[in-house]
């Protein structure tokens, strides 16, 4: 069973990190369902589903070889095998609503999206847990004044609190990535720092400002304030140097 690059496919073969990954769960009293997304030949899998006795597991896979593969393997899952891109995945009617917890050994190729999608259902995900580039890993956890500092980790954080867990080394995956890879933890937040009804605001300021990066804010939200706003000191400043709660000041401005 190979894997395929259209899918972004590296399987995980260590069993120590997979055990590790799916351990990595704990606030499994908020919820009693678990969505892997991309389990491939399922060695995060098997791990999940010895904890059973903490949640139900779903699972979430777009490729027609690997779902055969699941069936044949883990007859457990018999009825609770997602077929199809979970980018497109209704979470609301899967779950109906509940809560649930997100985890995976995700598809490199498509992490920023599913990112983007658990800050649209982030009211029904208490927690993420899971496999990342670490490169993306490292921005999502990134603060301000970093130069890795940008529109991901702002978003996210906004919502969640996050740390990276565990760095991943090539040799633990076939077909070995070209590129490191490191798990992150995201919780959310008690309060999210900025309401949803200013969420869209939000997201349309952070990415105007850090689409001109290396420009000051006055230069690169002269399209969502005023001038006389701009002349304000704090809008010499360039995206790195303003904090997340700043960021989410200037939506509620």
């Amino acid at each position: 069973m190979r894997a395929k690059k259209s899918y972004g496919q590296h399987f995980l073969n260590n069993e120590h990190y997979a055990l590790q990954i799916a351990q990595s769960l704990q606030l499994t009293d908020q919820y009693d369902h678990v969505l892997e997304v991309g389990p491939g030949q399922g060695m995060l899998t098997k791990h999940l589903l010895e904890r059973e006795k903490d949640f139900s597991l779903t699972v979430s896979e777009a490729d027609k070889d690997m779902i055969a593969y699941l069936g044949e393997h883990f007859p457990q899952l018999d009825g609770r095998v997602q077929p199809g891109d979970f980018l497109k995945l209704d979470v609301a009617e899967l779950f109906g609503g509940k809560a649930f917890g997100l985890i995976g050994n995700y598809p490199y190729n498509i992490s920023s999206q599913i990112l983007f999608k658990m800050l649209d259902n982030y009211e029904q995900i208490p927690e993420m847990t899971g496999m990342f580039q670490k490169e993306v890993a490292d921005r999502v956890v990134a603060g301000s004044g970093s130069k890795i500092y940008g529109v991901v980790g702002v978003l996210v954080q906004a919502r969640y609190e996050g740390k990276v867990i565990l760095n991943v080394g090539p040799g633990n995956f076939n077909p070995p990535p070209r590129v490191d890879s490191a798990v992150i933890r995201l919780t959310r937040r008690a309060e999210p720092l900025v309401a949803d009804e200013r969420w869209g605001d939000f997201k349309h300021i952070v990415k105007s400002a850090f689409g001109m990066r290396r420009k000051m804010l006055r230069n690169s939200l002269k399209a969502v304030f005023d001038q006389d706003v701009l002349r304000d000191d704090f809008f010499q400043r360039r995206p790195e140097q303003v904090s997340l709660e700043e960021f989410a000041e200037l939506a509620r401005r």
